[in-house]
């Protein structure tokens, strides 16, 4: 009689325990967004151009644009339009520059550093309490040694992700 108890009393904590296991629920979103996607589903991008007075290089413009605009169709559910979306984004490229770093004791260069900024007008149609304007900046280091421009596009390349994830959190992560 006393090992008949003693199963049911083993069965019914286990029972307690899968029925507790069952009813708590956790919830993560691994992409880093805060939407809510009952209010907010359309995305709208105006084109950042390149407005350094610096310096330009070319394919710096089209490569932000492509980088930002991916960025929120791959790690959110939101439907981009041409116009008038629920969020809205747009700006410009202000800034884009090379400064020497470091001299070495011959007098000459030896760390370079190229540096990009992006002015950025967010608006949030369903609460205009977020919206905001604000600079975002990237910078690298490299060797001066090396020609700029054999460095570049990989140092861009660094510098645009680094600035994509610093827009992407600042309108729509919450952190």
């Amino acid at each position: 009689m006393g090992l008949i108890k003693r199963k049911w009393k083993i069965i019914s904590m286990w029972m307690t325990a899968v029925c507790l296991l069952a009813a708590c629920t956790v919830s993560y979103k691994f992409n880093g967004s805060s939407i809510n996607y009952e209010k907010v589903k359309t995305i709208s991008f105006e084109n950042f151009p390149n407005r350094s007075a610096a310096f330009v290089w070319g394919p710096m413009e089209s490569m932000f644009n492509t980088a930002l605009q991916d960025a929120y169709m791959q790690q959110t559910r939101l439907k981009q339009v041409r116009q008038g979306g629920d969020l809205e984004l747009s700006g410009e490229i202000t800034n884009y520059d090379a400064y020497n770093k470091g001299v070495g004791s011959d007098g000459y260069s030896t760390m370079a550093e190229l540096r990009m900024t992006v002015n950025v007008r967010f608006v949030n149609n369903t609460n205009h309490v977020e919206d905001f304007e604000q600079s975002f900046s990237a910078s690298r280091e490299y060797n001066a040694s090396q020609q700029l421009s054999a460095v570049q596009e990989e140092l861009v390349d660094q510098m645009i992700d680094e600035i994509v994830e610093q827009i992407f959190n600042a309108t729509v992560a919450n952190w």
